[in-house]
């Protein structure tokens, strides 16, 4: 009997989107270098201040020595600097000051939530990938080049990394399975009512009456704004026949449906539907003012029933 090894031919994401165990994708932008740097940089300032205050007040106590004060303020930087890394990041959901700063955040490679393995393990990465070899660059003195050299390369080949992978990864992303976007910014959607619509039914005679708009509750009103939405986003792409026909269904099953008698012409249907959105829109609303909420079409049958 022989096994066949099924290779895995499933395509990967593009850069920027993120699939979650949902399945559903999320567009997400990538953050450069250039502001992860900046991040960076925000953040050893600030551990850095810290750190120089203690060292201060440890002084000024007289606790140790002028000779020990390097070797004591080192030390203080590392045990400051790795616990603000990663409990910022954890209280803040995968962002410290300077991310906050930069408007960028860690977040999980395959979509779930951040876990506390993943940032602990990515940020003492950190610290063997940038702080470790820049320790020893600055205490390395001219007498020992090699140290030095290899120091230097130790620190380039680190920061070569996130060059070569598509989502900028570091070692320590990549160990601990994260990257680094840009936080996505919220976008509140145009009101639909607010938009100029054509009221095709008032210039045919008389508008939509009171009884044609008693048909309908919320949920079919948001079916309704969810395909103009969509009929929107697709006029700019340009026009198409599954896009009329659907149209022209829709208007159709919305006429039988009120007793709507006038014939409404292929070039305003849009405009139909856009005006019949906002009649029936602004009915619901004031029906809600009553305290009457009408959650779909079969409303009536539910006040009905024992």
């Amino acid at each position: 009997m022989k096994l066949r090894w099924r290779k895995n031919t499933k395509p990967k994401p593009p850069v920027g989107k993120l699939v979650p165990p949902e399945g559903v994708p999320l567009k997400l932008e990538v953050a450069g270098l250039g502001v992860r740097l900046a991040a960076q940089i925000t953040d050893v300032i600030l551990t850095l201040i810290a750190a120089v205050c203690l060292l201060i007040l440890v002084a000024s106590l007289g606790f140790s020595s002028p000779g020990t004060l390097i070797a004591i303020g080192s030390l203080m930087f590392f045990v400051i600097r790795v616990p603000y890394y990663v409990m910022s990041e954890l209280a803040w959901n995968g962002q410290t000051l300077g991310k906050r700063l930069m408007k960028i955040k860690v977040v999980s490679h395959d979509g779930t939530s951040l876990s506390t393995h993943s940032l602990v393990l990515r940020n003492l990465m950190k610290e063997a990938e940038i702080f470790l070899p820049a320790t020893l660059l600055l205490s390395l003195d001219a007498a020992s080049p090699l140290a030095s050299g290899l120091a230097l390369g130790w620190m380039a080949a680190g920061l070569m990394v996130p060059l070569c992978n598509r989502y900028r990864q570091r070692l320590g992303d990549l160990v601990a399975g994260t990257h680094v976007i840009h936080q996505p910014v919220p976008v509140l959607l145009k009101d639909l009512a607010e938009q100029p619509a054509v009221q095709t039914a008032r210039q045919e005679g008389g508008g939509f009456l009171t009884h044609q708009l008693e048909h309908y509750g919320a949920f079919e009103l948001q079916t309704l704004e969810t395909l103009l939405r969509a009929q929107e986003t697709t006029v700019r792409a340009g026009s198409n026949r599954k896009r009329d026909a659907t149209i022209e269904a829709v208007v159709e099953k919305i006429r039988q449906k009120i007793g709507y008698a006038n014939k409404v012409p292929a070039a305003q249907r849009l405009e139909f539907l856009r005006a019949f959105y906002n009649a029936q829109r602004a009915h619901l609303e004031q029906r809600q003012l009553f305290g009457e909420r009408r959650n779909d079409k079969h409303y009536a049958a539910e006040d009905m029933s024992p």
